[in-house]
């Protein structure tokens, strides 16, 4: 009797005891400070800035701006002759009579379809290749942003801008210019090695 007695007196105690002990852990699990708990790091990049500021996406614009400027030049001048033509047709006509007006003004009209073509199938040549490049260039920001959260520990980095995905955000969490600076010297570093390999040759 006296040993039920003491089983069933250890078995309330042992209970007892399990209860403080859950009670406890609960306790100082609720009473972890602040800084005990992992904060989420979060940023942003105004991704309009980025592209105005990224020296890459510059030259980029740089050179299909000039590559626009060559290809149009001779477009340009036959465009010019054109007009030149247009201009003294009216004169002409009248010196000329209405059989050779309706022949030169047919001529005319075929030519201006011709230089709009022409400006078109330019204008889209022209688009397709930067447009290429562009979306390389853009993925290769994605993939360097990516990179970069990893390693300086961000939980998320949003982008704002043209395709805003943020509506409001504290200007601490701005790092575009760190990016913008991040991906600059990224950017002029190969140069660097090549400027370096060409004086020790």
């Amino acid at each position: 009797m006296i040993q039920e007695y003491q089983k069933s007196n250890f078995k309330n105690r042992s209970k007892k005891a399990l209860v403080l002990i859950a009670l406890s852990i609960s306790i100082v699990a609720c009473n972890k400070p602040a800084e005990a708990v992992k904060e989420v790091k979060t940023a942003y990049v105004d991704t309009s800035e980025l592209m105005k500021e990224y020296t890459e996406a510059k030259d980029l614009e740089s050179k299909y701006k000039s590559k626009s400027e060559e290809k149009g030049k001779q477009l340009e001048a036959e465009i010019n002759r054109f007009k030149q033509e247009a201009a003294n047709f009216q004169a002409q006509a009248q010196a000329n009579g209405q059989a050779w007006a309706q022949q030169k003004g047919a001529e005319l009209q075929k030519r201006e379809q011709q230089l709009g073509y022409a400006q078109q199938a330019l204008s889209q040549e022209l688009q397709a290749e930067s447009g290429k490049e562009m979306d390389s260039l853009v993925s290769g920001v994605k993939k360097f942003i990516k990179a970069y959260g990893k390693e300086k520990g961000y939980a998320y980095i949003y982008g704002t801008g043209d395709a805003a995905s943020i509506l409001y955000a504290e200007d601490k969490f701005d790092i575009t210019k760190e990016i913008i600076k991040a991906l600059n010297d990224k950017y002029k570093a190969p140069a660097k090695t090549e400027e370096k390999a060409a004086v020790k040759k």
